[in-house]
């Protein structure tokens, strides 16, 4: 119950991990960068239709500085130009450059008159660098202007895109709206804007643009054309000046004029439709008023529903591998995936700015990290399933193989007083038979589980002092009826008068595994001889015979449970090959290790090495 409860808590902690640190991705500067990315990236695959523009620009572009004068004639230029479009009733004129000083007193007079023609003329306004104050027009020219915007983008700090322009600039107690509202204002005869903290209203238009953010809006760029036309139609001023009939292309639009000439336009900028090409300002400010005009408007999505989708995506993912194993689980993690990754192109469909690095993040983070979870959770339970099946194997082998031999004698003894009128004498002695057989069968018992308990780490070593010689000596009594049986000579030599501390009981299995094991592979008339000595603080007791011996390769796989050799098997003796492997749990446990020498046909010595001064150590704890 405790390890199922740490197994939910760890994988909660794993969720709530991926989902702080998909949270954490999405405001870092590489998370906006590809939020930014991804939010140009739909906005080309799902661009607005071509439609029936509003506005149009007047461009002093290239040729029109060339063959008229350069920057020197803009304002003579401006002049002619604007005497021109307005014979042709735009309905406003928004002129994008900051007329803020006198020029030359002809050319201001001339412009300063057509101006005063000029239905709906809004000119520009730039805040100082800092937001120190204004750029204003020009007295003069500002008497004529019906309105004064500001004419400032907004420029991406990450990688310079302009995908947004702030309606409102305040600088001290002046603010300034942006042109182009001004211009959509005027356009519409002159109505009011309205505010509230989180929108702007122009007659029955709502502008959903905070204040908290300058009141800023997406700006929906238009296509091109076929051909490659700009999506805002456009006249040079040197057409206009040469071709009267170039005027009624601008008759009944909102006129944007402006630099576009690249040698002399200092506000080009990069935007989403024009990634190769920056660009102008005039341009943009075109582009801002049409997306005023359209209505349509593209609105972030409120941080709170990105927290929530987050979470419901880490949710998701917790419950799928949770509840749901094999492929099943991990189809439904593509599908997933999946979904957070077209949700963001869907609630673009549907005019929402959803960030794409945090659900994406929190997909991916919590659909790997739930599947590894539980991939190597339930690895772990099936690891530790064969493991508790090995030794239920090895718990029958040990029964089938160490306990026949009471059991036979119990058995047999049994009959016998069934079955004959036996003396007292006799009974007496089968009696005593059988009882001792069973403390050996319990004893038996007890030694195997207490090495299963050690090899599970659920108990501790007795620390108790034995002698070794007597454990040697025991272990010899027990062993000598097989060893006489066979006609095998068993001789005990010098054991030296060593105490040890640790289990008597299941030291004294391994010393009597490895000396019965001797006599069983050991041919007639050969010898098994027990030795024990002191070397290097260590006690070395050591069984050697003249049995039937081992090669290297044998030798590194002995100690691996139910592993015979090729001539253990060949030798007709019966055997489960589990007894060496539970001596060296035995040894290890005790601090200690065996030394094996062999060869094939010639015999072999083990040796048990143990502490011979040191404590045994525990090999586990207490449960």
């Amino acid at each position: 119950m405790v390890r199922l409860r740490r197994h939910k808590v760890g994988y909660v902690v794993l969720l709530a991990v991926a989902f702080v640190l998909a949270m954490i991705a999405g405001y870092t500067a590489l998370g906006r960068q590809i939020d930014a990315d991804a939010y140009d990236w739909m906005f080309r695959l799902r661009p607005q239709p071509p439609p029936a523009t509003e506005s149009a620009l007047l461009a002093i572009d290239d040729a029109s500085l060339n063959q008229l004068g350069g920057i020197r004639k803009i304002r003579a230029m401006l002049a002619e130009g604007l005497e021109r479009i307005s014979l042709v009733s735009p309905k406003v004129v928004a002129i994008d450059l900051t007329l803020v000083e006198a020029g030359e007193p002809e050319d201001d007079r001339r412009l300063e008159a057509a101006m005063r023609k000029t239905p709906g003329l809004v000119l520009a306004a730039e805040m100082l660098p800092g937001g120190g104050g204004w750029q204003e027009p020009w007295e003069a020219f500002r008497r004529t202007a019906a309105a004064v915007g500001h004419v400032h983008a907004a420029p991406d700090e990450l990688d310079g895109i302009n995908r947004e322009i702030p309606l409102e600039k305040i600088s001290g107690r002046t603010r300034h709206w942006a042109l182009s509202l001004e211009a959509y204002r005027l356009s519409r005869g002159g109505l009011r804007i309205v505010e509230s903290p989180g929108e702007m209203r122009v007659g029955d238009m709502v502008i959903p643009a905070a204040r908290e953010d300058s009141r800023s809006i997406f700006i929906r760029y238009l296509p091109s054309g076929p051909d490659g036309v700009p999506g805002i139609p456009r006249v040079s001023v040197r057409d206009l000046l040469r071709d009267s009939s170039a005027a009624e292309r601008l008759r009944g639009r909102a006129v944007f004029v402006g630099v576009t000439a690249q040698s002399a336009a200092r506000d080009r900028l990069m935007t989403p439709v024009a990634s190769l090409l920056p660009m102008p300002g005039v341009e943009i400010h075109a582009h801002a008023f049409e997306t005023l005009r359209t209505g349509r408007f593209l609105t972030s999505a409120p941080n709170l529903s990105v927290v929530l989708a987050c979470a419901l995506l880490v949710a998701a993912a917790g419950a799928m591998f949770a509840f749901v194993s094999g492929w099943p689980a991990y189809v439904l993690g593509a599908a997933l995936l999946l979904a957070a990754h077209a949700a963001p192109f869907i609630m673009f469909g549907a005019d929402t700015v959803f960030p794409f690095t945090a659900p994406v993040s929190a997909a991916w983070l919590s659909v790997v990290g739930a599947a590894s979870y539980q991939h190597f959770v339930v690895r772990r339970r099936l690891v530790k399933t064969e493991a508790e099946r090995a030794r239920y194997q090895q718990a029958v082998h040990f029964v089938t193989h160490e306990m026949r031999t009471p059991l036979t004698a119990i058995q047999g003894s049994s009959e016998l007083m069934s079955r004959y009128n036996l003396s007292d004498d006799k009974r007496k002695q089968i009696a005593g038979l059988i009882h001792s057989e069973s403390r050996r069968l319990a004893k038996m018992v007890e030694t195997f589980l207490n090495v299963e308990r050690l090899s599970a780490g659920q108990m501790e070593l007795r620390r108790e002092p034995f002698s070794a010689p007597e454990i040697v000596a025991a272990c010899a009594e027990r062993a000598r009826p097989l060893a006489e049986k066979k006609q095998i000579r068993l001789q005990v030599g010098e054991v030296v008068d060593q105490t040890l501390v640790g289990d008597r009981e299941l030291m004294e299995y391994a010393v009597y595994n490895l000396i019965n094991n001797a006599i069983k592979y050991s041919p007639s008339e050969t010898e098994v001889t027990v030795t024990g000595h002191r070397q290097s603080g260590l006690f070395r007791l050591t069984v050697r015979d003249e049995g039937i011996g081992m090669d290297e390769n044998e030798i590194k796989n002995l100690f691996q449970k139910f592993y015979r050799t090729r001539r253990a098997i060949a030798s007709g003796e019966s055997g489960t090959g589990i007894g060496l492997s539970i001596v060296e749990q035995i040894v290890t446990h005790h601090g200690g290790r065996i030394e094996v020498e062999s060869e094939p046909g010639k015999g072999s010595r083990f040796t048990l090495v143990l502490p011979a001064t040191v404590t045994a150590g525990t090999g586990g704890r207490e449960v």
